[in-house]
């Protein structure tokens, strides 16, 4: 992809501006053993981090051999919230790199826009975003779909080639490549370097490098 000026920078926010995606892990291995399916925890970080509502579901189907209800996931929401409000930090760096953009930014996550708004509330992110907020529940198909980066970019008036994407998760990066967009893989979480590296990607560990590789 021809590099062009950056006018966009398009952030996850689950792993990216908040440290949430250790947190969920840890409630997600509850939920599989109430359900009584088998994931480890390697396999639990390659397949659900990042991932929509329903290629997760489907990836617990698919490993149980059975279909679950509607809904199935709504009964565990309280194990997430509890979890999240007791545990959740910023990203470290994320507001250094943030004050340094020279770009415009905005949030797009896979998340319902009721979580996505409490995650960034509880770590005072959120009045950086404000009316800047971009969920899955906006679009047909959440990440790895490129559809939840267009509609963000679309909304902002930016065209795709002007727009960086910064993920965690190989859903995301795959995502934002499908979408046109540069991709900066932050692999300072959970997710190793060698998930996120690809055609068109930068990968980094530390949030406060952002602002020179966007500029590079």
């Amino acid at each position: 992809m021809t590099q062009t000026t950056v006018e966009l920078v398009i952030f996850d926010c689950d792993g990216v501006l908040v440290d949430s995606e250790r947190i969920c892990v840890k409630v997600d291995a509850a939920v599989m053993a109430d359900l009584g399916c088998a994931f480890t925890e390697a396999e639990m970080i390659e397949h659900f981090v990042g991932s929509s509502i329903e290629v997760y579901t489907a990836l617990v189907e698919e490993r149980l051999g059975r279909r679950l209800e509607e809904g199935w996931q709504r009964r565990y929401s309280h194990l997430y919230r509890a979890a999240l409000e007791d545990e959740l930090t910023a990203i470290d760096g994320v507001t250094e790199a943030l004050d340094r953009l020279t770009a415009g930014f905005c949030v797009a996550s896979n998340s319902e826009h009721s979580a996505l708004r409490r995650s960034l509330e509880i770590t005072d992110l959120l009045g950086r975003f404000e009316n800047r907020m971009f969920s899955a529940a906006d679009v047909p198909r959440g990440k790895p779909a490129p559809d939840l980066f267009q509609h963000a970019a679309r909304s902002l008036g930016v065209p795709p080639e002007r727009c960086a994407v910064v993920e965690d998760s190989a859903y995301g990066v795959q995502a934002a490549r499908a979408a046109g967009m540069r991709a900066f893989g932050y692999c300072g979480g959970l997710t190793p370097a060698t998930r996120l590296a690809g055609p068109g990607t930068v990968v980094f560990d530390d949030m406060r490098d952002l602002p020179g590789l966007l500029a590079g």
